[in-house]
């Protein structure tokens, strides 16, 4: 987890915030996951490439020219790879509580999967040539500093 004293750019106390690899299709395919099952709308989210979620990387003093994790936020708390993951997946309740239960693995081993996963998922998944736009019925459900 990194912390910081002060909340970052573009994020209120209460908002839970997902960065995301907006031109990779597993990050995009997580986006649509998200928007699916979070049906008590808890979460927004921000591609890693918009100028809202670069000030975010930046304020956790994160590369802003590479992206190798998502990020979840949560007021001046970031988290990362595996961690994030879990944080985000147990909160939407219902079964996915179920996967409360790899945090009884440790950190390392869950980061090492993560992150095959992560370093190999434009080989494995394929990317977009450009972030994927929002459309227009997920409107509040994207970080956006103009509104």
């Amino acid at each position: 987890m990194r912390h910081k004293q002060s909340l970052p750019p573009h994020i209120e106390a209460d908002d839970r915030v997902i960065l995301f690899d907006g031109v990779c299709r597993l990050c995009n395919a997580w986006c649509r996951f998200i928007l699916k099952y979070d049906t008590h709308r808890r979460f927004k989210l921000a591609s890693v490439q918009s100028r809202e979620g670069q000030a975010i990387l930046a304020h956790f003093d994160l590369p802003t020219e590479r992206f190798d994790t998502m990020l979840y936020v949560e007021g001046c708390n970031a988290y990362e790879r595996s961690d994030a993951f879990l944080r985000v997946v147990v909160q939407l309740g219902g079964a996915w509580k179920l996967f409360s239960g790899l945090r009884l693995c440790p950190r390392v081993v869950r980061d090492f999967v993560y992150d095959r996963i992560a370093r190999n998922r434009y080989t494995i998944f394929g990317r977009y040539d450009q972030c994927v736009l929002p459309s227009s019925d997920h409107a509040g459900r994207f970080l956006n500093a103009d509104g």
